[in-house]
């Protein structure tokens, strides 16, 4: 059980946290919720021992371990993505290193009756326990498992992790983490930069996980699979609900109704006291019960109303010019980096008023599409625009693309053209920049506000295709739906890419799913989708089965050179295992020796009552089994390895 208690935090005199207390149970899956800025991020930061805090505590249970993924991290450099991911055995390892240091301190110790004794056999047993439950004996095939479920091929393996994106590197970064099955989970938007298909397995992986997780997210899909408790934080305080977030939402909307009616009653009971002290005020006759509804007046604790969010983004897109029936005609468009082929030979045709998804897993070319749309990059091949085409675009690193040195007012003020030039205040407060917020500087602002910001430049003129990638990254539950609303309502073309499958759902009429690079084109919106892909994916498995019989697939250079420093990891880790079973059979051979001589002595009647006898035999036998255990898994793991290398 891990406990936070009275937790009061204030920033530059505002108080962001008053006296907020809860207990995390050891198998609880909670969802921290509230408004931007409301101190989810922080309370995660808090609970890790990264935050100063003003006032209370948290406290943990003795040994417990803490795992912690936040939005943004530095990213180490000089390894592989398979050695990066091992160094989340470092731990383990040093675990190891001190439960070998008490063997020898228990060996050397002749003191068996004393607590100190005792107790330092109850540590040994329980490093032993944690080293057992690590994994770390199934180190590489651990972290290999873990990287597959999170997208990443065997290919990508022995790649140099800064070779990939941002959002690839956070993958190693989770990957991590969940391979080192800390007590208690911290998870900061864990699903941001994760395909759909990477979601789904990272949902069933958290499922099953065996500690506690703390999570945020505003995938609200996400958040219904994975947590069955709540936490909002509201104003600097707390409601804790057993529930997950759809039912959260229900119950808050109860709650506030109560708060109203409460609220209502007593304003009534307060004017109802005030009218009274204002009439007798001056009566003699009337100065005690005076004084006493004054006093009583006092102590009223005022009942404050957790009003809904409706300080959100509230708009329509402007409507749509006409455009041509085809707004992109594609033939036969290619696109490499390099020697890397991302897109090949794609021919498609969007039609005006479409509202098309993208999907697939990331790096399969959803991005560069987008950008060949916007004719931004070079490519082989056709594209015909329609006529009367008129894009807006909203880049996935939009917010990051915005000038810091301009203020909020003249980030769209330097843009605008026309009569737009006199509603430039009225947009910005639709997207909650009112006030002095229009003088910040961009460099001020957070991941929501730029986002926002980038969207208000969508209303400076009307659009007749919009082309969003990724447009809800910093947005909350409530700006998420209010921007769904409005495509839903938006009468142009719409090209969407997201990993948000509550916000693609009922927003798409087609998808265009990117793998291999190709595009498959899919009738529907993303639930549909994703039914089929289920079957498909095992339809898939049957002819990969069959592809695998025949062994008739030719690899290319790049890829035979992969594929060669692959199998000669995999043989290095086999002599590896192969050495490390010759030692722990030496191991085995020793101790079996010892402990048959200890045995021989103690039938020696002056040896027979001698508790030292019993005891070296007891340690002995202990440090017996758990060497024919690290053997038997090191033959699992070097079956493992042989098969993997011969399926290579």
């Amino acid at each position: 059980m891990y406990s936070v208690n009275n937790i009061e935090l204030s920033f530059s005199g505002n108080p962001l946290l008053r006296g907020v207390s809860f207990v995390i149970n050891k198998k609880d899956r909670i969802g921290l919720t509230g408004k931007n800025g409301a101190g989810k991020s922080t309370m995660l930061k808090i609970i890790k021992g990264l935050q100063q805090i003003d006032g209370g505590s948290v406290s943990f249970p003795t040994d417990a371990t803490v795992g912690y993924l936040p939005q943004q991290m530095v990213y180490p450099k000089g390894k592989t993505v398979l050695q990066e991911t091992l160094t989340a055995f470092e731990e383990v390892n040093n675990l190891k290193i001190k439960i070998e240091q008490l063997g020898h301190e228990l060996a050397e110790r002749t003191d068996y009756e004393s607590d100190s004794y005792h107790k330092l056999i109850d540590h040994f047993t329980r490093l032993q326990d944690r080293f057992t439950f690590s994994g770390a004996e199934h180190a590489d095939a651990s972290a290999e498992k873990m990287l597959k479920g999170l997208g990443f091929t065997p290919l990508d393996f022995v790649r140099q992790a800064e070779e990939f994106s941002g959002g690839w590197r956070m993958r190693i970064e989770l990957a991590k983490i969940l391979l080192q099955t800390p007590d208690l989970l911290l998870l900061d938007e864990p699903t941001n930069h994760l395909d759909i298909e990477s979601v789904a397995w990272l949902e069933t992986f958290l499922k099953s996980y065996n500690g506690a997780i703390v999570l945020i997210s505003h995938d609200r899909i996400f958040l219904d699979t994975v947590t069955d408790r709540t936490i909002e934080i509201v104003k600097g305080n707390i409601y804790d609900y057993k529930a997950s977030y759809s039912r959260f939402v229900e119950l808050r909307k109860e709650r506030i109704e109560i708060q109203k009616a409460s609220y209502l009653n007593q304003q009534k009971m307060i004017a109802e006291t005030e009218d009274f002290i204002e009439r007798f005020r001056y009566k003699a006759t009337k100065a005690v019960q005076v004084q006493s509804r004054i006093k009583q007046l006092d102590k009223v604790e005022r009942i404050e109303i957790d009003e809904e969010d409706i300080s959100d983004i509230h708009f329509r897109f402007p409507p749509a010019p006409r455009a041509g029936d085809v707004v992109f005609d594609v033939q036969e468009i290619t696109k490499r980096y390099g020697d890397n082929v991302v897109l090949q030979n794609l021919w498609i045709s969007i039609e005006r008023g479409e509202k098309i998804a993208l999907v697939g897993k990331n790096g399969q070319g959803k991005t560069t599409f987008a950008r060949i749309l916007m004719q931004e990059i070079d490519y082989e091949g056709v594209l015909k625009v329609g006529h009367n085409v008129k894009i807006g675009y909203f880049a996935q690193n939009q917010d990051k693309v915005l000038d810091e040195s301009k203020t909020v007012f003249q980030t769209l003020d330097d843009i605008a053209v026309g009569p737009v030039r006199t509603r430039i205040r009225d947009i910005l407060g639709n997207f909650l920049f009112g006030g002095e917020d229009i003088d910040k500087r961009v460099s001020v602002l957070s991941g929501g506000e730029r986002s926002r910001l980038a969207l208000a430049k969508l209303m400076l003129e009307p659009y007749n295709v919009l082309i969003l990638d990724e447009p809800t990254n910093h947005l909350d539950m409530h700006s998420k739906d209010i921007l769904k609303q409005a495509l839903q309502n938006y009468d142009g073309t719409l090209i969407l890419v997201s990993h948000d499958r509550d916000f693609l759902r009922d927003l798409s009429d087609k998808i265009l799913e990117f793998s291999d690079k190709k595009i498959k084109q899919h009738a529907g919106d993303i639930l549909l989708f994703m039914q089929k892909k289920r079957l498909e994916q095992l339809d898939d498995l049957n002819k990969k089965t069959e592809q695998n019989r025949q062994s008739n697939a030719e690899k290319s250079d790049s890829d035979n050179k992969k594929l060669y420093l692959l199998r000669k990891e995999h043989e290095k880790k086999i002599r590896k295992a192969e050495k490390d079973i010759g030692l722990c059979e030496s191991e085995i051979e020793r101790l079996e020796t010892e402990i048959k001589t200890a045995q021989t002595e103690i039938s020696n009647s002056e040896n027979a009552s001698n508790p030292e006898f019993y005891k070296t035999i007891e340690l002995k036998q202990k440090q017996l089994e758990a060497i024919v255990e690290r053997w038997e898994n090191l033959h699992s793991k070097l079956e493992t390895l042989e098969k993997e290398k011969e399926s290579l």
